[in-house]
């Protein structure tokens, strides 16, 4: 698990394969510690460390990773956010992220409002329900708070330090970023989505008078 508060920039110094890849990623910042196996955020997405050394670290992704996320769109040179699995006991200054990428987001507008930078984003709207105003969403590894949204677009303000601690600066219109929408909202969703007309579970259900207490008991609460 991850919180969406990048602890810095790291480069892509080199990689190899096509359909899937291993990527050696240089940290721009003191990154200490690194041990094999640890998991880290690359632009959102949770990878596994293979080897390190005290200056760079390698990583893999599968061919399913990068058929879902922009890490295959990455190159030699290319920068990306990093953050560090959360450790129990660490501040949760961003929110909880699992680092398993729902979608791509579309960056549509960026406008600044005083030192901030308001952006607009669309995605499939398939993901539009796990996406509530004031509620979380994280950008390319980002936590960031959503201002707006609708059935298929989100609007988001970035702070002054987010633009300069992340590749959000490198963001134009038309870009796309991986997007991770609140992992609360996902399993909330899943479970109404069992119990609502049409479904699996729903047409099982006999017909009923409403939501009686026998009813709760016999398919909610036991």
């Amino acid at each position: 698990m991850f919180t969406g508060i990048i602890q810095g920039q790291g480069e892509v110094i080199a990689l190899h394969g096509n359909a899937e890849r291993r990527f050696t990623l240089r940290p721009l910042f003191d990154l200490p510690d690194v041990t094999d196996g640890e998991s880290i955020a690359v632009n959102g997405v949770c990878l596994s460390v293979e080897t390190h050394t005290h200056r760079e670290f390698t990583v893999y992704a599968s061919a399913e990773t990068l058929s879902c996320t922009t890490l295959a769109h990455c190159s030699k040179g290319s920068l990306v956010n990093l953050e560090r699995a959360l450790a129990l006991g660490d501040r949760l200054g961003g929110h909880m992220v699992s680092g398993h990428v729902d979608c791509l987001a579309v960056v549509r507008t960026m406008a600044p409002v005083g030192q901030s930078l308001c952006c607009r984003l669309s995605f499939p709207p398939a993901y539009g329900p796990e996406v509530i105003a004031k509620g979380s969403v994280c950008l390319d590894g980002i936590s960031l708070t959503v201002n707006a949204c609708g059935p298929d677009f989100l609007e988001v303000n970035i702070i002054p330090d987010t633009q300069k601690r992340t590749t959000m600066h490198r963001w134009r219109p038309g870009c796309k970023v991986n997007m991770e929408t609140d992992i609360i909202g996902k399993y909330v969703h899943s479970l109404l989505t069992v119990y609502m007309p049409g479904s699996r579970a729903q047409k099982a259900m006999p017909a009923s008078n409403g939501c009686t207490h026998d009813f709760l008991r016999q398919y909610l609460l036991y």
